[in-house]
């Protein structure tokens, strides 16, 4: 198929680029490099042999993504381009409903139009709001807390109505939990601007000397060791799942978990992390963050039953191939 990646350029992004390629996809990807650089394009083509057609475009400028459509028969959408640090989404919540609301729009109108009936989201487990684990896909979405949870929640609904609206069009949302590693070729994986909003990559520039320490949140949660637990899955294994997830589209609206199944504590990580590569990495317990949960972790069993899929690789994976990545990456 010819697959449009939004966002192909960025975490996710470009290492589903790789297994799309990997399972004989021709790919187009449309970025607008906010939060990716444009090496990337350079380290996928030294990955897979082949340079995906590239549009510096923003999803939101509806006439350069229309051109997009014109100019190539499209097959299917995996749509992940959107702002996505829950904090920043708090303080500037305009810009995070315009860019990730409108793009969605857009594209799914793009879709309609040019007869395009296959579309994958890359949404987020933030849309269950604070619920038992391990969740599940036919729990009703509780209460979210911040603005970027509120936009996932929000494109899955408009990528609903839009499937019911319309025969033959087919969606998957994908609800993931803390995507974290990098390729084992060291050539890609999470390279965000500025100080990390996330847990792995701020861990790696601990342990680089670019960061002074870690600061966990909190030590007094209902856990193994009073640290919160997330379902950590290695960055590769959730690429897997989106290809899996466009190959095999049903009519309408089809929901999906990917994670492991299981939680994996922040002081887990981070001994893991130094032990695999024999590594310090300081760090110091703070405060609990406002609106963080004890515990969150998936049931993934569906994924597995219904797309043959299931996160293979391990916590111990992830942190030696990011550590690997963050030594490559100057």
């Amino acid at each position: 198929m010819n697959i449009l990646v939004t966002g192909g350029l960025g975490f996710i992004g470009s290492h589903t680029v790789v297994e799309l390629i990997k399972n004989n996809h021709t790919v187009i990807i449309a970025d607008n490099l906010i939060n990716s650089k444009i090496e990337v394009l350079d380290n996928l083509s030294s990955i897979t042999g082949i340079k995906p057609t590239f549009y510096q475009i923003d999803v939101t400028d509806k006439a350069k993504l229309e051109d997009i459509f014109v100019n190539h028969k499209i097959d299917g959408v995996i749509h992940f381009a959107g702002l996505k640090a829950v904090g920043e989404s708090v303080s500037k919540p305009l810009e995070y409903y315009y860019n990730n609301l409108v793009s969605t729009m857009i594209l799914s109108k793009m879709c309609v139009k040019h007869g395009v009936n296959k579309f994958v989201f890359s949404s987020s487990a933030t849309v269950y709001g604070a619920q038992p684990s391990p969740l599940k896909e036919d729990m009703n979405l509780k209460k979210i807390t911040n603005p970027y949870g509120e936009t996932k929640a929000m494109s899955e609904r408009i990528l609903t109505d839009t499937a019911n609206a319309n025969d033959g069009f087919a969606v998957s949302l994908l609800r993931y939990f803390n995507p974290v590693g990098a390729h084992e070729s060291g050539l890609i994986g999470e390279d965000p601007n500025g100080i990390p909003n996330n847990l792995m990559p701020f861990v790696s520039k601990v342990a680089k000397g670019q960061l002074e320490k870690l600061s966990v949140f909190g030590n007094d949660y209902d856990t193994i060791d009073g640290t919160g637990v997330r379902d950590y899955i290695h960055v590769v294994d959730l690429a897997k799942g989106h290809v899996r997830a466009i190959e095999n589209l049903n009519d309408g609206v089809n929901i999906y978990n990917l994670g492991t199944g299981r939680g994996t504590s922040v002081l887990e990580l981070v001994n893991a992390f130094m032990k695999v590569n024999d590594i310090d990495v300081p760090f110091e317990i703070v405060g609990r963050r406002p609106g963080d949960i004890a515990t969150c972790y998936a049931d993934a069993s569906k994924a597995e039953k219904e797309l043959n899929w299931k996160a293979d690789l391990t916590i111990e994976d992830m942190v030696r191939d990011a550590w690997k990545f963050e030594r490559n990456n100057k």
